[in-house]
């Protein structure tokens, strides 16, 4: 237990500067049950003396019984909560997204149509996830084909394929929330989601290559696999199921 125990904290406070991470470990500190002798360092030669005694080159740091445990990542992990390191994979963005489209594809149908008994649900969580899907790629389209040229087959044959996909995803997504031009998106969805499904089977299954997935953009840490391919074969499911009703109609 550590209610009742005092930590020290060295942190910087200055006028044109406030430490986030001397906020976050005294939090931290706080919500591990410690008291904090919060020292605040208030000017530039303050904080360097300080460094210079302790021979450490940041700030914050946290002593804990007269031993200095380090800045906000040490303190994390000396509670047995470490940051996840750089680079290392991760599913909680594409979690966080889909999430979110659903959340939205929900709340659009409810006050669109007041009942969640209807088509439109898995229909408008597919596009929305879609367009949330293009508007990571969106942010930065030159990094996403970079990724995508590691194991798209049709981008690796026709470079400009990277920048034109994330186009084509956000419009066949924006068509299908209206339900207009269905004869565009369907054919487009279908398109690009039968490619997609094709070259992350091939890379991942076949390949058996350990690859990060471009879906979520050019800095994602997601990996390339069965989150990857789902997304390519939700989006080919909703096309020819839209294809169907089209011809129906």
């Amino acid at each position: 237990m550590t209610q009742g125990r005092t930590a020290e904290l060295y942190r910087m406070v200055m006028p044109d500067h406030l430490c986030p991470y001397g906020l976050k470990s005294k939090h931290l500190l706080e919500s591990q049950g410690y008291a904090v002798d919060d020292h605040q360092l208030t000017t530039r030669e303050e904080t360097e003396a300080f460094m210079e005694k302790h021979g450490v080159e940041t700030t914050p740091q946290t002593f804990i019984g007269g031993a200095r445990i380090g800045g906000y990542e040490d303190l994390r992990a000396h509670f047995g909560k470490p940051l996840r390191a750089e680079g290392e994979t991760t599913y909680v963005p594409v979690i966080a997204l889909f999430g979110m489209a659903a959340a939205m594809a929900v709340a659009g149908v409810w006050a669109g149509f007041g009942t969640l008994a209807t088509w439109r649900l898995p229909a408008w969580f597919i596009a929305i996830a879609m367009c949330l899907l293009a508007l990571q790629k969106l942010r930065d389209v030159e990094s996403f084909s970079t990724m995508f040229l590691n194991y798209d087959l049709l981008a690796r044959r026709w470079v400009p394929y990277g920048y034109v996909y994330p186009f084509a995803e956000g419009i066949a997504g924006v068509l299908m929330i209206a339900g207009v031009l269905i004869w565009i998106a369907a054919p487009l969805a279908l398109f690009i989601g039968t490619v997609g499904a094709v070259s992350v089977f091939k890379a991942v299954y076949v390949d058996r290559r350990e690859l990060k997935c471009a879906c979520m953009g050019g800095s994602s840490d997601v990996p390339l696999g069965f989150v990857s391919l789902t997304e390519n074969l939700m989006m080919i499911a909703m096309a020819l199921w839209m294809l169907a009703r089209l011809a129906w109609a």
